[in-house]
């Protein structure tokens, strides 16, 4: 057995006898991570999780990649979500990680799938992961209603389909077929010549996003001042401790300075948040559309 190989179902096999974490353990792991810092709560998190990790991987062997390389990644992005995980909105951390983990197989699929790439933009993304798809279901439909679809159409119907523009499905499909072209190339003698390249679109932000960005922070950080507003003196300081440092205070930290247990600063906190939070629901669609 290639070795490999080997390693995958030793990795496998650790990762189906890991222990099942009820909702209370994992959310206790997942404070003393976050507040302490605690390695040994974010080993058995993550340890839980690697079957999940390893599974969501093996969905990504159709594409060419090396399954221990998916795996890695997968683990990767289960680490990026444990770091990351805000044990106080209610949300199991299984449910939190898919996004991460996911992300984490595509980027690496994306980056290595040719020598000469595109880029990973979340139009590309989408088109990488399911063109295929659509077009056999359209073709399927088609076939059901006795249409002949040109590719032109099939293209057209794609680029609908999955929400891109059709230069997108054009470019995706020539990667795809395994003919990356280069962005020189024309696109047809229809275009007069136009080059590829001139069809890419800059990604960094327009000038007027950047001034209409700068008036939504603005409008948003008056509105979060006016809901530190509400708090006491304590819970201002705590929110102030916990959220608006550079590098953030633990709970326990703050009991001691503040003669409070870790547990009572712990709910000051999630108090403190509630009051921001019905104060900033008064600004209704204005405050969901900025946060969007």
């Amino acid at each position: 057995m290639p070795q490999d190989e080997s390693q995958r179902n030793s990795m496998s096999r650790r990762a189906m006898n890991a222990e099942l974490l009820d909702a209370e353990t994992e959310l206790k792991l997942a404070y003393a991570w976050r507040d302490e810092r605690d390695e040994q709560a974010l080993h058995r998190l993550t340890t839980a999780y690697m079957r999940l990790a390893i599974s969501m991987a093996s969905k990504y062997r159709r594409y060419g990649a090396p399954m221990n390389d998916l795996i890695q990644e997968a683990g990767l992005g289960l680490m990026k979500a444990a770091d990351k995980f805000d044990p106080d909105r209610g949300v199991r951390f299984s449910t939190y990680a898919v996004w991460w983990i996911k992300a984490s197989i595509q980027d690496y699929v994306m980056r290595n799938w040719s020598m000469v790439r595109t880029g990973s933009t979340s139009s590309q993304k989408s088109l990488f992961f399911n063109m295929r798809r659509v077009q056999a279901r359209i073709e399927r439909d088609a076939m059901t209603m006795g249409q002949d679809l040109d590719g032109h159409q099939m293209r057209e119907l794609i680029a609908h389909e999955v929400g891109v523009p059709l230069r997108d499905v054009e470019m995706m499909q020539g990667r795809l077929a395994g003919s990356d072209f280069s962005l020189n190339a024309t696109q047809s003698v229809e275009d007069e010549g136009r080059e590829w390249i001139e069809t890419i679109e800059d990604d960094g932000p327009r000038g007027d996003e950047l001034v209409e960005q700068d008036h939504d922070l603005s409008a948003l950080r008056g509105w979060l001042d006016d809901a530190m507003g509400d708090l006491n003196d304590r819970e201002r300081f705590i929110v102030h401790e916990r959220k608006l440092r550079e590098g953030p205070r633990t709970l326990e930290s703050l009991g001691q300075e503040l003669n409070l247990s870790k547990e009572r600063v712990r709910q000051l906190e999630a108090a403190a948040f509630q009051k921001m939070r019905k104060h900033l629901e008064r600004h209704g669609d204005e405050v969901q559309n900025l946060l969007a």
